[in-house]
């Protein structure tokens, strides 16, 4: 079992940048595949962004593709994203998620996803 706390979030300007932190307890971090999702007002959770075990896969949703970046440090038992260039479209509540320890592939769907967070709201002001 493993627990998710994020932080990071805020209002920003468009254009501006964020980076969201994801904090894992316990001492099996870097056994799962990890991803952050979002989830605007009235829509579907989607996927944003995935990292491999090690960090050395990431995968991005095309909407945040050149602007952010994936990373995540398995000493310290948490994964970034650092989010650039936002815009008012990137408004959500961001949640990070891991995937059980058996699976090894960065999965967009959230259904692939086993454990969660409890969501850092980011608002990006024009």
């Amino acid at each position: 079992q493993v627990q998710l706390v994020e932080s990071g979030g805020g209002l920003v300007q468009a254009g501006g940048s964020l980076r969201l932190s994801c904090a894992a307890s316990g001492r099996t971090f870097n056994y799962h595949v990890m991803g952050w999702f979002r989830q605007a007002p009235g829509k579907e959770r989607r996927f944003v962004a995935g990292i491999s075990r090690g960090g050395l896969s990431t995968s991005y949703a095309d909407s945040v593709k050149g602007r952010s970046t994936i990373s995540r440090d398995n000493a310290k038992n948490t994964v970034y994203l650092q989010m650039n260039s936002l815009k008012p479209e990137d408004t959500a509540v961001y949640y990070c998620a891991a995937r059980g320890q058996t699976r090894t592939i960065i999965a967009a769907s959230s259904s692939d996803y086993d454990y969660w967070g409890q969501g850092t709201q980011v608002t990006v002001s024009s």
